[in-house]
């Protein structure tokens, strides 16, 4: 719209459907994502600059498994998707925690969040399993995250140089609060913002790239619906709070157990989420991360197939 009134000529009438296309679902992945972003950097500012020293690890119990436990659940009560979670668990790390843990709240909080579970119940309610399986399965696998690299010689080596430059930079802010809260919020979103438009991009140009029609035709087989509706997930990048009413359109022709794989795996490493990991997390941590997400959620989805 900007370009059609400020610069009418700019492009071409008859630009092709496909770019057209490719272009209105980047935007609307963007757009989608906009409000859980700038919500996730408000949140993460609270936490990193108002809440008191001490205040949140008084709460946290002391064993390292009971505390990845809780953290697990604290999406329970930050109603953010997985977009926002990225700047929030970014002020959890500079506040402290540990890399572990904060991977296992990074994981668990798009799928356990108050919206999710409702928007899933209002999909699909308690039928075949989905929400309960979604649910268990995200808690699951965040846990298994956390607990397999609380086991790494040197956590910290997962994180990327750039994010440990941006904590020493907010730490040494000047000044009071208001000052250190606009110095954060300018590091996050500078941070953010790009991975955010590249996903975007790469998740509206792989929607128009990716035949559809091939995904939907193996879409009964117990085995080939599941890798069919995981790759559908990595692809479309779509909201983990309404990502429950796509899937709904599959049901009456994908076996559940490739709805729950869809689910679980969509909030947790599509390419716009991998775009935004990557702002924080080495190249090397993501590949270990996607790779036990997309086992878990294949293995979580055949069992689904099994039992229902």
């Amino acid at each position: 719209m900007l370009v059609d009134v400020l610069a009418p000529g700019l492009l071409p009438g008859d630009v092709p459907t496909r770019l057209q296309d490719g272009v209105t679902l980047a935007l609307s992945v963007l757009i989608e994502s906009l409000p859980f972003v700038a919500l996730g950097v408000v949140l993460s500012i609270l936490v990193q600059v108002w809440v008191p020293p001490g205040l949140l690890e008084r709460w946290m119990p002391r064993r390292a498994w009971a505390r990845r436990a809780v953290l697990s659940l604290l999406g329970m009560v930050i109603p953010v998707c997985e977009c926002g979670n990225v700047p929030f668990a970014r002020g959890l790390l500079m506040r402290g925690f540990t890399v572990p843990e904060t991977l296992t709240f990074l994981i668990a909080a798009p799928i356990v969040n108050p919206i999710v579970i409702i928007t899933t119940h209002q999909a699909f309610g308690f039928s075949d399993g989905i929400l309960v399986a979604r649910l268990l399965g995200g808690y699951a696998v965040a846990n298994l995250i956390g607990w397999l690299y609380s086991r790494h010689p040197s956590p910290d080596a997962l994180l990327t140089d750039r994010f440990r430059d941006a904590c020493l930079i907010v730490a040494d802010e000047p000044g009071g609060r208001g000052r250190r809260s606009l110095a954060q919020f300018i590091v996050e979103l500078r941070a953010v913002m790009p991975a955010l438009v590249i996903g975007s991009a790469l998740a509206g140009a792989v929607q128009v790239l990716v035949p559809r029609d091939a995904l939907l035709a193996i879409g009964s087989n117990p085995v080939l619906s599941i890798v069919a509706m995981m790759t559908l997930a990595i692809v479309v990048a779509i909201c983990s709070n309404v990502d429950a009413f796509f899937a709904l359109s599959f049901a009456s022709t994908f076996t559940p157990g490739s709805l729950v794989a869809f689910l679980v795996t969509g909030p947790l490493v599509d390419v716009k989420m991998i775009a935004l990991l990557r702002t924080t997390f080495t190249t090397r941590a993501l590949v270990g991360i996607v790779a036990i997400v997309l086992l878990f959620s294949f293995a979580l989805g055949a069992a689904v197939n099994l039992l229902v």
